[in-house]
């Protein structure tokens, strides 16, 4: 099979694929897994289309893909600035409660549960404006692009999140011998309000940029 000769016809959800990827969701074998079989079956045939088309498509074994872009920098969002504090304040809490982190797809994400992180990391979250119902609403976000799905009741966390525990672990691992609690989501503040510095020292220079470079970008939030 040659470069240009795709088989396009065996590519059943390819528009749908297209749709969902270019608007920066992430695709989990659990909340997906017609997509995800598929997938799975083609993955050499949809990474060679979508990198025709100057996309890469990144399939993680632990079940889940995205369109994933090198070039974010300080054009992170505020929005997606506070989803990886939502995942890195429930890290912290659940690994102070002794829960494997390994195994976040199986808690149920409640409004007891974040009422308790919003206990502990309440210095922090104010500092973002984020109260009880602000964690629900960044939850409801979070399943817009693929990080969690909504039960009865309670939220559970998709794999695509992996994402995010490999930096919380990366932090994690740097901070355990010499700071306290929540320090990996104290790590994470710091570094956006870094970002948010850098972009207000570069906003004159980037005002006349083309929008394809703007915030969000193919759903690239680490």
């Amino acid at each position: 099979m040659t470069d240009n000769n795709l088989p396009l016809g065996r590519l059943s959800q390819l528009s749908l694929l297209f749709k969902e990827f270019s608007n920066g969701r992430h695709i989990n074998r659990l909340a997906d897994p017609q997509l995800w079989v598929e997938l799975e079956r083609e993955e050499e045939s949809y990474q060679r289309l979508f990198a025709a088309l100057g996309y890469n498509l990144q399939i993680d074994g632990r079940g889940f893909a995205w369109f994933h872009t090198e070039d974010v920098g300080s054009n992170v969002s505020k929005g997606s600035r506070q989803l990886a504090l939502l995942f890195m304040v429930i890290f912290d809490t659940q690994a102070d409660a002794g829960r494997p982190l390994l195994r976040f797809s199986d808690w149920a994400i409640d409004r007891a549960l974040l009422e308790t992180v919003h206990e502990q990391h309440e210095e922090l979250l104010l500092a973002e404006d984020l109260d009880v119902d602000g964690l629900q609403a960044l939850l409801d976000t979070a399943a817009r692009f693929g990080f969690s799905q909504q039960h009865s009741g309670h939220w559970q966390l998709l794999p695509a999140v992996c994402r995010y525990l490999d930096h919380y672990e990366t932090l994690a691992a740097a901070g355990r011998d010499s700071t306290g609690p929540a320090i990996e989501a104290q790590k994470v503040q710091e570094q956006d309000e870094e970002q948010d510095e850098e972009q207000d020292d570069n906003q004159d220079n980037k005002a006349g940029e083309s929008a394809q470079t703007g915030p969000g970008a193919a759903g690239d939030f680490v």
